[in-house]
């Protein structure tokens, strides 16, 4: 049986015969067709599909529409697929978006990874608070790339001077389930428990 959505459709299986013999599938949609220059940038999501749920955000294309365009580029290509929430501190923030993090071998660089491509710094004044999508960088403040972070918790200090371009609308519960995730390793902020980013989907708005 096929049931559709505005978000997914689902598929539900089942054998003959055997009684309770059942699975369901989310089936969602190709991202890699979606047509960005079609978009209204500021009405789009993206489901974000981890191992402890699902987050929705949307976008602020009128304070950070660089940021926003290279996010949708990143997803539309596949690149977050597979990737993991490398770092995870409760009552702050958890940030992703590492194609390192893919190999397990490479976890000493988790951190350092990025698209190829860096971004001129977009600040603005929107208030890092609870559920805002912001973009990671390093200390020059045009370096942030493919990683970002979701606040868990308001984190004034970072007003104007990270990169928010999002926001989340979706998927509260699993942002304090990843935010709450045992975590060890030098910082203290390794998760111990891959926290993994199945796929990035775009909901398209015209």
């Amino acid at each position: 049986m096929l049931f559709r959505s505005s978000t997914f459709s689902l598929l539900t299986v089942q054998w003959r015969g055997l009684a309770g013999a059942n699975c369901a599938f989310k089936l969602a949609p190709d991202s890699s067709k979606v047509d960005l220059d079609a978009l209204d940038l500021a009405k789009t999501q993206v489901v974000l599909l981890t191992n402890h749920g699902e987050m929705t955000v949307q976008f602020l294309p009128e304070v950070a529409p660089k940021t926003v365009r290279n996010f949708l580029e990143l997803c539309k290509s596949g690149f977050y697929d597979g990737t993991k929430f490398h770092r995870v501190i409760r009552n702050f923030m958890v940030q992703g978006g590492d194609p390192l993090t893919k190999d397990d071998k490479m976890q000493a660089q988790w951190g350092t990874g990025g698209s190829g491509k860096n971004l001129d710094a977009e600040f603005n004044n929107t208030r890092h608070v609870r559920g805002v999508l912001s973009m990671a960088r390093s200390n020059d403040p045009n370096s942030a790339s493919s990683q970002f972070f979701i606040v868990h918790k308001d984190a004034p200090h970072l007003d104007e001077k990270y990169t928010a371009f999002g926001n989340l609308v979706k998927g509260s519960d699993t942002l304090d389930s990843i935010a709450n995730t045992m975590c060890g390793g030098p910082q203290g902020s390794t998760p111990l428990q891959p926290v993994i980013l199945h796929a990035a989907v775009i909901l398209p708005a015209k």
